[in-house]
């Protein structure tokens, strides 16, 4: 089984690609320091996994002035913030932060279990840079499916996310087959792509993909993975 997580994206050509940065549990596979700044809204991506029984989870920390979009894909987690929301996440499950002038957050990982997701920060437009913060939590029933892909912003194929994201962007988490193809064709007016793997590999064209991030040359055209 493969997992990926695809934007704004036949083959167009991968103009760079990292296995990231791991610290613990967290892999940074984006951040302004490489390429964050090339391919904004789109600031950092960080792959997460906690295993038992060392789940210390995240800690007390803050946010200000952008937006986290966290997608569960094994596990799940208690949280509880700043804006005066708390409970519990599970597989499928989505988190938006929109952090605005500030919020404090936390999470633990559910009890004995691994808890494995992506989270993706945005960056928000000016008028929001300083809004009242916002927290959103939806459970997977709540997230849209157009074949193997789940909408977790933005639009596709005429199904549409739940999550209010302020800026023009798409955002999918892809569950292939090994073997399954699929090809995404990006909005018109969206040319900035990419892709991360979080297990098993990806095809595109003679290129194999192994938990890694791989951003495309700035275009309109499609872009078609397999499963492997």
């Amino acid at each position: 089984m493969t997992d990926s997580l695809e934007s704004q994206g036949v083959n167009r050509a991968i103009a760079y690609r990292t296995k990231g940065h791991r610290l613990g549990p967290i892999t940074r596979l984006l951040s302004p320091d490489d390429l964050g700044d090339d391919i904004k809204p789109f600031v950092f991506l960080d792959l997460f996994e906690f295993f038992p029984p060392y789940n210390r989870g995240f800690i007390p920390h803050s946010h200000s002035g952008i937006a986290t979009l966290t997608a569960f894909f094994e596990g799940g987690m208690t949280y509880g913030d700043t804006t005066g929301k708390q409970g519990s996440m599970s597989d499928g499950s989505v988190e938006w932060m929109r952090a605005g002038s500030g919020v404090w957050h936390a999470g633990e990982p559910l009890p004995g279990k691994v808890m494995r997701g992506f989270q993706l920060w945005v960056a928000l437009p000016p008028e929001l840079e300083l809004a009242s913060a916002e927290s959103l939590y939806f459970e997977a029933e709540a997230i849209m499916h157009d074949g193997p892909a789940r909408i977790l912003l933005g639009q596709y194929n005429g199904r549409t996310s739940p999550v209010p994201s302020p800026a023009s962007m798409t955002y999918l988490h892809v569950r292939l087959s090994d073997g399954q193809k699929w090809t995404y064709q990006p909005q018109a007016d969206h040319d900035i792509a990419w892709l991360a793997t979080n297990a098993g590999q990806l095809e595109i064209g003679n290129t194999l993909l192994e938990r890694e991030l791989a951003i495309f040359a700035e275009g309109h055209g499609a872009i078609s993975i397999t499963g492997s």
